[in-house]
Formats: C-alpha cells, sequence, structure tokens
C-alpha cells in the first residue's frame, strides 16, 4: 500500500526542492574547490597534490568506510535535502 510520502516525492514540488539543494551543494563545493586551487595563466585550475589525493581516496570509499568525520559531512549535506522536502511537504499540503 502507497504511503502518503511516497506520492509526495514524486511530486514536482519534491523535484524541485532536490533540485535547488543540490544546486547549493554543488555551488557551495565549487566555491571551496576553487578556492584551494591555484590559478594557472590560462585560468585552469592546478589542484594541490594532497587535496587530490584525499578526494581520490573518498570517491573509491563506500560510504560506511568513511571516518565518523566524513560521514558527518555528509549527514550535514543529507538534513538540507531533509529539510527541503519537509517545506516542500509543508508548502504542497496548504
Amino acid at each position: 500500500m502507497p504511503h502518503q510520502s511516497d506520492d509526495f516525492l514524486g511530486t514536482p514540488a519534491a523535484l524541485e526542492a532536490v533540485a535547488a539543494v543540490e544546486h547549493e551543494r554543488w555551488a557551495h563545493w565549487q566555491r571551496y574547490l576553487h578556492d584551494q586551487c591555484t590559478v594557472l595563466e590560462d585560468g585552469s585550475l592546478l589542484i594541490p597534490s594532497h587535496l587530490a589525493k584525499r578526494w581520490e581516496r573518498q570517491i573509491a570509499t563506500p560510504y560506511a568506510e568513511l571516518s565518523d568525520e566524513e560521514k558527518n559531512s555528509d549527514r550535514e549535506q543529507a538534513h538540507e535535502y531533509l529539510a527541503a522536502l519537509r517545506q516542500a511537504a509543508g508548502d504542497d499540503l496548504r
């Protein structure tokens, strides 16, 4: 039997709420990434090797195997998605 939240998750309001959070997450990450890099003469960015190595390790690591600090960072982002969905659900039900 479908649950009311399943119905909401298929709505345009839910999609737009998650898409807005995803854009903010991506923009925040890009600002951070660009701030860590060296801008070369041609405008390209050079990522410091220690960060490239760390991020490559994180990319290759399943969530369950991340450190508690890394999991907490992901959880903070997940809270943003949940909050947006709760707000959109409230707006959708009004």
